[in-house]
Order: C-alpha cells, then sequence, then structure tokens
C-alpha cells in the first residue's frame, strides 16, 4: 500500500493511500520517558493534521478551550483523565474520543503515561499582512 509516488494534484495522477507510522511501535519506544509529540502528519496537499503525543506520568494538559475546530482523541498506550466541565471521565488504552469545538478540557497523564492520537481538520497557514490590510 506504500508508493514512492505521491499523485499529488500537479501531475494529473491520483494520490495514493499510504501507511505512515505503526502507532504500536511509537507508543512502546515512548516508554523510554519520551514527552511531546512523537509523531506529526506532514504530507503535503493534506485536509487533516493529526499527531501523535505522548504524557509521562503525572504530566497534564492544563485547561484550554479549541474555538474552532473539533478534535479526535484515540488513546494509544497508557490511561488517563480528559476532565470538563461535567467532571472527570477515564481514558483507557483505546478510548476514541471526541473533543467538539468550544468544549473546555485539560488531559491528565496516568501512572504509565498517556500516549495518544490527535485528528482535526487542517489549519490554514498563518501569514503576514500590512497595517494596512
Amino acid at each position: 500500500m506504500t508508493s514512492e509516488h505521491t499523485g499529488t494534484p500537479d501531475d494529473g495522477a491520483a494520490p495514493l493511500p499510504r501507511i505512515l507510522c505503526d502507532t504500536a511501535a511509537l507508543a512502546a519506544a515512548a516508554g523510554d520517558g519520551s514527552a511531546g509529540a512523537l509523531w506529526r502528519l506532514a504530507e503535503s496537499g493534506r485536509q487533516l493534521d493529526a499527531n501523535v503525543v505522548r504524557l509521562p506520568p503525572g504530566h497534564r494538559v492544563d485547561t484550554h478551550r479549541e474555538p474552532d475546530l473539533d478534535v479526535l482523541l484515540l488513546v494509544l498506550a497508557g490511561d488517563g483523565t480528559l476532565t470538563a466541565p461535567d467532571g472527570d471521565h477515564p481514558l483507557p488504552t483505546g478510548t476514541l474520543t471526541w473533543l467538539p469545538h468550544g468544549s473546555t478540557r485539560s488531559l491528565a497523564a496516568g501512572s504509565d503515561g498517556l500516549t495518544y492520537l490527535t485528528v482535526h481538520r487542517r489549519r490554514p497557514g498563518m501569514t503576514i499582512r500590512t497595517r494596512e490590510a
């Protein structure tokens, strides 16, 4: 299913499906104490952003709100807790969670850490405008 040919719109060929990474191997390797983004989707022409993120035991993502993007979060390894206005929600391995835009949430890693995949619509790139614009 992998191919050297990406089938970009510029060459007229249809894009091909591609295997991007082995998330089980990423999660297993992250058990060494790694933290932060372990993998990012970086393919040209994509409409999605995706990341595999590792939080070590006891670490957290502070309370925040994403006003514009819905996010899917899939726990790949470890466990943690999602805290929302309606309380705490356990996140064991395999849990798929929808984080709707506008929702307030925080994440905390459990005793084995938390490795998760996030997927959301791609954000437009930043642009620099003149003061007149």
